[in-house]
């Protein structure tokens, strides 16, 4: 992880956020797999507003690292989870009238103020009131006497592609915004994310956007207004040539034979498998950076080894260091590339690489 890096990403994209947007940092999944300590600390040093996390869990740790810092959970609670809320300072995310009840008597009961974002549903059909009835909600929240209603939220299905149906979403919700009378002025109003940011360059009612993977380098749909922050990559992936043999012409490789050597062929066997991150459906279609050459995966991905090509990259050896995502000059295979040829998105490319990879970070400073 180039930590120097990401500290460029957030200044950059800060740069081009206008004074009145506020940055939600988006660190959820062990901060995209990055590593949430690190990246936490980097955050909190640039100075952004707020925090969003997937569940309490998460949010803990987050407030093990600093006491003050607003800390958004974005998914539903289990009941048994809600003292969570008030014993790590937390704000919740609320769908439903059931859920601000429970809140509010447990507030109550504690003699405490719980802070809620609520979130409309207005079209991604998974979390959040309907739209049709996020007014109504909307007013009955602020009867509550233990709630502090801090934010008002949606999410875009399709941002990325389908242009009509986010401006749908989005007029659903400006709609509820400027039907909704007395919202308190300090609050959070936000829909954009890194994926489809349309409210930078025209006046609207929103002033926070939520950031999640574009401030580790990966544009996700470089049409959007942020996507063009010139960003870098934070997140590369290594492993090692483990071992390298010579086999005949129409030798079979990996599991199920799904490939057929068509010459006497050099093989390198890496030290990285499925169970390390490196997906199944790389199978006979991706390939590696070895001494800056791009080399082919032969046969199934297995658990822990990857085969791989390298009869015309003859200078390969034991201990080589190969790259599956980065830069190894002159080539580069980046994380967009690797998810594409993997069938996937780099979100679940990233959240992906499992533990038992090692995390090196560089570029770091003391914190």
């Amino acid at each position: 992880m180039d930590l120097a890096a990401f500290e460029r990403n957030l200044k950059r994209i800060q740069a081009a956020l206008p004074a009145h947007m506020r940055y939600v940092a988006v660190v959820k999944a062990d901060a995209y797999g990055h590593g949430m300590p690190q990246i936490v600390r980097r955050l909190m040093q640039s100075g952004v507003d707020c925090f969003a996390v997937a569940n309490v869990s998460e949010a803990a740790d987050i407030r093990h690292m600093g006491a003050g810092w607003p800390i958004l959970v974005l998914s539903p609670l289990l009941p048994q989870e809600d003292y969570f809320l008030i014993q790590h300072d937390l704000t919740a995310t609320v769908s439903t009238l059931d859920e601000c009840e429970r809140l509010n008597s447990l507030a109550l009961a504690h003699s405490t103020i719980i802070k809620v974002h609520l979130k409309i549903d207005t079209g991604m059909g998974r979390l959040g009131v309907w739209h049709d009835s996020a007014t109504e909600l909307l007013a009955k929240i602020s009867t509550y006497p233990a709630l502090k209603l801090e934010g008002v939220y949606t999410h875009f299905s399709s941002a990325d592609s389908d242009p009509s149906f986010t401006q749908i979403q989005r007029k659903r919700f400006l709609d509820v915004i400027a039907t909704t009378t007395a919202l308190p002025p300090e609050l959070l109003i936000h829909a954009d994310n890194s994926a489809g940011i349309d409210t930078l360059s025209s006046p609207s009612p929103f002033n926070a956007v939520r950031i999640g993977l574009l401030q580790f380098g990966i544009p996700p749909y470089p049409e959007s207004a942020l996507g063009r922050v010139a960003v870098e990559p934070v997140f590369s992936f290594h492993t090692r040539i483990g071992l390298i043999k010579e086999l005949p012409a129409h030798t079979d490789i990996s599991y199920a034979r799904t490939h057929r050597l068509s010459r006497d062929s050099r093989i390198a066997i890496l030290t990285a498998g499925y169970g390390d991150g490196v997906p199944l459906k790389l199978s006979n279609q991706g390939s590696v950076l070895i001494r800056g050459q791009r080399c082919a995966i032969l046969g199934r991905v297995t658990m822990d080894q990857t085969i791989v090509d390298v009869t015309d990259c003859p200078e390969a050896k034991i201990g080589d260091h190969v790259v599956l995502i980065g830069k190894n000059a002159p080539n580069e295979i980046t994380a967009t590339e690797f998810s594409h040829t993997a069938q996937t998105i780099p979100w679940e490319t990233l959240c992906s690489v499992t533990k038992r990879v090692t995390r090196v970070y560089v570029g770091s400073r003391e914190v």
